[in-house]
């Protein structure tokens, strides 16, 4: 919202300047973003919270500037001179929706001239960033920004029957609005129109069949107080959103729609000729008032920490153009807000109002009171345990939006192909909520590459969103994601290599060793968005746990990567599940070891991990460690063949082995690999 100083100074007497006075009214809840010389004039642009239509106007904000200079509001007499034909002689209004519409205000002024508006009127518009349509328009702008009240000018003599009926839409009613789209409209909604169609959307933008043109002479002139939920839904129903309906679903003043169409009525006549028709139609079938509000001295107090006396209170207030009655000895009193303050409905509201005006520095910093004691989160301590291991790996955690782009979330989903759809998106291109980690961490790896860096490891804890169907509401669950690309150590000197395979693995690995959960095996996989000779999954007891591998050249190419790219998601919340082995105390071997190294050519098919099984499973006590050291493929060898070589340590907890106690022991393991993998022993 953009405020003119100069125009501000018209409204309020103005002891301040444009930066002194755009820090006090920060200070006091109206937060100035920027002030920025124009011209001869200077404009305040403010960030405006919701709940303050009030100030969506020059008027509002004056309100503010004349408590807090402690200077007085400028009056602004509107003396309309009227012929002698009445409004009702010629026009009727009629509001068949009171719940959608509960009042409605109009002015006739016939005889106007229509052209371009004179060079304040532009100047001004522009410094507020709005564009010179014609004097009838200007006025209807110029006056909303003035007085917060939105109203709209209808060519008199286009009106069927030159009458207004305020009704619910149609079904199947169509019309064309000032932006010349044809809108669909549905019977939840408030339309404007005359004896035969719509001719406007309540609230929302004028019609294009009645809209002001060169030729128009008599205007029939709207000020009316549409229900705020009503143009809300409207607005979004139709994609619309024009600077009336971003005033009337916040919600307008209530009892302004006669002054303000007198104040526009009089502009008119003034910059566009023409007289003005005696009397204002003002339909309003049921008047809205507020209720009384209490304020208790030790309530604000109570709220804020800081004593103010209720008689201070009470002038705050009356400045503010609340209505105060007298309090008692008890120190309190009661206030009913103006029609503009629709923010104000409770005793809190009131404390507010209150101490924004005596200072927000005035409240001091204390903790609040608390008896009780704090806890983790359940598995906090894991969480940290594994935010450690990725710190000690040179690792970084990223930390992604949970809106995301669905067609590039559609790539990593393996359980579901359902997620939770956003209804009202805040930005279109993100409109569901996310079912896998990798989508914001290869998002954050390639804004890395565009900053020029090559070497990231990126790792994420948080939760992913998936379904079953798309009725179904989706499921929550916790996962850790992971990305790593470019050279395993950042900036080393004394040589380096590329990340690769392997070098996941060990990452993966890392995290379940690093919470001392056991019984997994890592089998070959294919997983639709790996690459299908490098990627593996992480098993136990037939649950999958992670899946990890380099990114499909397909999808890599999708993101522009140039280099290779190691990605992996766990199932953190089955982590959590899973007991952690108990660490006890071993003792150190008494007894001397021996092993006995291997070399095997066998099938390039069978895994290093199906091996190491294999021996495992013998069952052999004796068996401390095997360990492959060696992996060889050559020219001399048949097709798909590779030779391996590893080492397998025998060590008894009772006695010294003897040679012949480990050469039968040894037999059983080479059997094993002639027997299951046709192993060819050198």
């Amino acid at each position: 919202m953009k405020i003119s100083y100069n125009w501000l100074g018209e409204l309020v007497r103005l002891t301040l300047s444009p930066q002194a006075l755009a820090e006090k009214l920060t200070m006091s809840g109206l937060a100035v973003e920027a002030v920025e010389a124009c011209g001869d004039d200077f404009v305040l642009e403010f960030d405006l919270t919701s709940n303050r239509p009030d100030a969506l106007c020059h008027l509002g904000v004056a309100r503010e500037v004349a408590l807090l200079c402690n200077t007085a509001l400028t009056p602004r007499n509107v003396a309309l001179h009227e012929s002698a034909e009445a409004i009702e002689a010629i026009t009727s209004i009629e509001i068949q929706s009171p719940d959608l519409c509960p009042r409605y205000a109009a002015r006739i002024i016939k005889g106007v001239k229509v052209g371009a508006s004179p060079a304040w009127l532009v100047k001004r518009l522009e410094a507020i960033g709005q564009r010179s349509v014609n004097n009838i328009a200007d006025i209807t702008n110029y006056v909303m920004f003035e007085m917060g009240q939105p109203t709209h000018a209808f060519d008199l003599n286009l009106l069927h029957e030159q009458r207004i009926i305020v009704r619910r839409a149609y079904a199947g009613e169509k019309m064309v609005t000032l932006d010349g789209v044809e809108r669909q409209l549905s019977p939840d909604m408030c339309i404007i129109a005359d004896a035969d169609r719509a001719v406007a959307i309540g609230g929302v933008m004028g019609g294009e069949a009645t809209e002001i043109n060169d030729h128009t002479t008599d205007v029939f002139l709207e000020s009316a107080y549409f229900n705020p939920a009503s143009v809300r839904s409207t607005a979004r129903a139709l994609g619309m959103n024009s600077e009336a309906s971003y005033r009337y679903e916040r919600g307008a003043d209530y009892d302004s729609q006669v002054r303000v169409a007198d104040r526009v009525a009089g502009l008119i006549v003034e910059l566009a000729g023409g007289t003005i028709l005696k009397g204002a139609l003002d339909i309003y079938p049921k008047r809205l008032e507020r209720d009384a509000v209490k304020l208790r001295e030790s309530r604000i107090e109570r709220l804020t920490g800081v004593r103010v006396e209720l008689e201070k209170a009470a002038e705050i207030l009356t400045g503010l153009e609340f209505v105060v009655a007298p309090f008692a000895e008890r120190r309190e009193l009661l206030a009913v807000a103006p029609s503009f303050r629709i923010d104000i409905s409770r005793e809190e509201d009131l404390v507010e109002e209150v101490i924004r005006h005596v200072g927000y520095d005035n409240i001091g910093t204390t903790l609040p009171d608390w008896n009780g004691e704090g806890q983790y989160l359940y598995g906090e301590n894991r969480r940290r345990k594994v935010r450690g291991i990725f710190t000690d790996l040179g690792f970084h955690e990223a930390v992604s939006f949970s809106f995301v782009s669905g067609e590039r979330d559609r790539m990593f989903r393996v359980d579901s192909d359902y997620t939770a759809r956003l209804a009202n998106p805040i930005d279109v291109n993100e409109d569901e909520m996310r079912a896998s980690l990798l989508t914001g961490l290869l998002e954050a790896l390639q804004r890395n590459f565009h900053q020029g860096r090559r070497d990231v490891k990126l790792f994420e804890l948080g939760r992913v969103f998936t379904a079953e169907s798309a009725s179904q509401r989706p499921d929550e669950r916790e996962m850790l994601g992971l990305v790593m690309s470019g050279n395993l150590f950042s900036e080393a000197w004394r040589g380096n290599r590329q990340i690769d395979f392997y070098d996941l693995k060990g990452v993966v690995e890392a995290v379940v060793g690093g919470l001392n959960i056991s019984g997994f095996t890592i089998e070959r996989a294919r997983v639709e968005y790996l690459h299908p000779g490098q990627s593996a999954v992480l098993n136990r007891d037939g649950e999958v746990i992670a899946r990890f591998g380099r990114l499909h050249p397909r999808i890599a190419s999708l993101y522009k990567f140039r280099q290779n790219v190691f990605v992996g998601e766990m199932e953190f919340g089955s982590l959590l599940a899973l007991a952690a082995t108990q660490v006890t105390y071993k003792p150190l071997p008494r007894f001397p070891g021996v092993s006995r190294d291997i070399s095997a050519l066998l099938d390039a098919a069978h895994s290093w991990g199906e091996i190491e099984q294999a021996i495992n499973e013998l069952g052999i006590r004796e068996i401390v460690a095997v360990t492959l050291f060696d992996l060889f493929k050559g020219k001399e060898m048949a097709a798909g063949m590779r030779s391996l070589a590893f080492r397998v340590a025998y060590r008894s907890d009772e006695r010294t082995l003897t040679d012949e106690e480990v050469s039968q022991l040894h037999e059983r393991v080479t059997a094993v690999l002639a027997q299951r993998f046709a192993a060819q022993l050198r």
